[in-house]
């Protein structure tokens, strides 16, 4: 059981938002303190927001910054917001950091949309980030993934064990 959770966010679709004129979508603020924050949750948790980035730009420098600020923490228990494009890269960067729990969530749909998979997504994260031993695990489609056996399906839009 966790006390404190410390989330970092980097942006991704999770925190996307659509603006109708430009027929674009932009990464937003973080929504997952909304989120968490309408949900009750029994636990205290501190957001840290590192970037605004769609996955598809986070780059080995984005990486280590991902990293270096995990671990200048004193934290055992880490809940990282991530695109799902370049997701499995960064956790196996986060591989290194020994002694603590990691989770990886995103979504597949923005989490201001109503058919959105953020949610459940972080529901499980945040199940798994407190039953999990350390290590570094990706949390999406309602299972829990080792980042080294799991692929992202672009064309079936969900994350899938490799072949």
């Amino acid at each position: 059981m966790i006390s404190n959770l410390l989330i970092i966010t980097t942006g991704g679709t999770i925190d996307k938002i659509y603006f109708d004129d430009k027929s674009d979508y932009q990464v937003g603020e973080p929504q997952i303190s909304q989120i968490l924050n309408a949900m009750c949750v029994a636990f205290d948790f501190d957001v840290n927001a590192l970037m605004r980035k769609d996955s598809l730009h986070i780059d080995d420098h984005d990486r280590e910054l991902i990293r270096d600020a995990i671990a200048a923490t004193d934290a055992r228990h880490v809940l990282v917001t991530h695109g799902t494009d370049s997701m499995i890269a960064t956790a196996k960067v986060l591989a290194e950091l020994e002694g603590r729990t990691i989770v990886l969530t995103g979504a597949l749909h923005p989490a201001r949309f109503r058919d959105s998979d953020a949610v459940f997504n972080i529901g499980c994260a945040i199940g798994a980030v407190q039953s999990l031993p350390p290590g570094v695990y990706i949390a999406m489609n309602g299972k829990i993934w080792d980042p080294t056996k799991v692929r992202k399906n672009v064309e079936a839009n969900r994350f899938e064990a490799l072949a």
